[in-house]
């Protein structure tokens, strides 16, 4: 019995890390498409160069 109980926990353990690594997945691509945007909709500077969206 106690052999089953561990298979199915390291199952639970390995689909539950599957979804995470999934919604991870989906989150960076997100963050990708967001920078996109903004590195191709930013603005010129004052000065006439191209500013920057981003503070670092």
């Amino acid at each position: 019995m106690v052999p089953l109980l561990l298979v199915l926990l390291l199952v639970l353990i390995l689909f539950g890390a599957g979804f995470a690594v999934k919604i991870l997945w989906w989150i960076a691509l997100a963050v990708l498409v967001l920078w996109l945007i903004g590195f191709v909709t930013r603005g010129a500077a004052p000065g006439g160069g191209r500013s920057r969206w981003y503070r670092w």
